[in-house]
């Protein structure tokens, strides 16, 4: 049988291009080939890669797949934020390191290419991951499909505007306050963070941000998402800790009905109309589907709590560059880091122990009041973002005169609730179920019980089922048979 392999990437996720490719339908080759087609068809718009790897993604494509592996010659992209793809440079979006190339994979990236999946290069990030937008001096700024004047979201940016962009069904991503929610909501996709424990971050990394940090992916389809933690979830060699994982499988949640669920609608930081509409209509999608939505409010001090994750994200991020610069044995030249970075060290870069470890006893006294609180809740229920998709430029701090205040009231102004379930651990969803006014998608942000990610993709699939968001295509997308629009300046 002969297929159009732009029709199936248009349409197939990646479970069936998978399946498609164990029949003999197609082959991985003709789906590198057409993916590389159309990256370079989009990305002069969206600005979302920062090395193609097609070389050596071609000669992986011509080996045979195994039968058990579920992405069998399926082309994705890695984001180049301390995730290792072997041969690839390392930038972490910082124009003030030393352009270096991986001499290893990184452990999630290893079990991505055991399940079949095929690299074909890394995608943008800001600076150290530490912004809701993907924009750096270095690589500049990550368009939306649906709009190139504003921002694919971030960290993870560069993965979402290409899944969002019907280039690949899914992407590697990373996720310390909300970089994988925030891009998905942004860009109209899946963004799936799990416990905290569940996926490896070895061989060097033990933690990230002091457990606030995680890895995953970005997906159109649940299933893709659900399918990918199966082939990748579990401590790796030496993990200092490790969250339980599910006999089932996450794919076979899917198919399962999540019951009726007690669900609690998250009262408390401002909301713009529009993102008040997501919260309203998302909690009468889940009454009409037979779940009881009643409001909550979190026995929490927000502002106080931002600033806690900063005194972890500060000293973190200090400890990295001395690392690098032990490493090359020069230190970092710190005047060549992005002012959001700048600000961030001189205020926190070097605070004394006993404030880190207050900071992070805190943020394992919260998950305790959130576990309890989850006692009454199966999950919890808030718009992504407070307001919809920002402009380019409008979240990026280009002067290093600001506080990091007001840094913080900016990010979350924009972003309160996602950073809360990275603190905690429990694993969190953003569903692009709604757009605005505008044509600008608005997710609806989903936090579960520590350890049980089932629910979500139980829930998540019940609501992809009643309102399908496939069938939305952006501006840009790789479907398109001619050129799109130059790029808006």
């Amino acid at each position: 049988m002969t297929h159009d392999i732009h029709s199936l990437l248009d349409t197939h996720d990646g479970v069936a291009l998978g399946q498609y490719v164990h029949a003999g339908e197609v082959s991985s080759t003709q789906l590198v080939e057409a993916v590389i087609e159309r990256l370079e068809r989009v990305e002069p718009q969206l600005n979302a890669v920062v090395e193609r790897r097609y070389d050596t993604a071609r000669e992986r494509s011509r080996q045979p797949f195994d039968i058990q592996q579920p992405f069998a010659g399926v082309p994705t992209l890695i984001k180049d934020l301390f995730s290792p793809l072997e041969g690839a440079l390392m930038t972490q979006g910082s124009r003030a390191l030393d352009p270096v190339r991986a001499p290893f994979d990184d452990e999630l990236v290893a079990r991505l290419r055991r399940a079949g999946c095929v690299p074909l290069g890394t995608t943008t990030s800001p600076e150290f991951g530490t912004s809701y937008t993907t924009e750096s001096s270095l690589h500049g700024a990550t368009r939306n499909p649906w709009n190139l004047e504003h921002s694919a979201g971030g960290s993870s940016g560069g993965a979402a505007a290409l899944v969002a962009a019907r280039v690949v069904p899914f992407a590697h991503g990373n996720d310390g306050g909300g970089s994988l929610r925030v891009p998905a909501s942004c860009c109209g996709v899946f963004g799936f963070k799990p416990s905290r424990g569940l996926m490896p971050s070895g061989p060097v990394v033990g933690e990230g941000w002091g457990g606030l940090a995680i890895s995953h992916a970005i997906t159109l389809s649940v299933r893709d998402s659900a399918a990918l933690l199966d082939a990748t979830a579990g401590a790796d060699l030496g993990a200092p800790y490790a969250a339980p994982t599910t006999p089932v499988g996450y794919l076979a949640a899917t198919e399962r009905d999540p019951g009726a669920l007690r669900i609690g609608l998250i009262e408390g930081p401002a909301l713009a109309p529009e993102a008040a509409t997501v919260a309203r209509q998302s909690a009468a999608l889940c009454e009409s589907l037979g779940h009881h939505v009643e409001s909550v409010t979190l026995p929490l001090d927000w502002e106080a709590f931002y600033h806690r994750c900063f005194d972890i994200i500060g000293p973190s991020t200090r400890e990295t560059l001395d690392s690098l610069g032990e490493m090359r044995g020069s230190p970092i030249d710190e005047q060549a880091l992005e002012p959001r970075t700048r600000v961030m060290l001189r205020e926190r870069g070097r605070l004394d122990a006993t404030r880190y470890i207050a900071a992070i006893n805190e943020i394992h006294a919260l998950g305790r009041r959130m576990a309890a609180i989850m006692q009454q809740f199966d999950v919890l229920l808030s718009p992504t973002l407070a307001r919809q998709p920002p402009r380019i430029g409008e979240l990026d701090a280009f002067d290093d005169r600001r506080s990091l205040a007001e840094i913080i009231d900016d990010f979350h102004g924009y972003c309160p609730f996602t950073a809360l379930f990275n603190a905690t651990g429990q694993p969190a969803m953003s569903l692009p179920l709604y757009w605005t006014d505008t044509g600008l998608p608005l997710g609806t942000h989903v936090a579960g019980r520590f350890g049980d990610e089932g629910l979500l993709f139980s829930l998540a699939a019940q609501l992809e089922r009643a309102q399908p968001w496939a069938g939305r295509v952006p501006r840009v997308h790789a479907g398109m048979r001619t050129a799109p629009a130059e790029r808006a300046d």
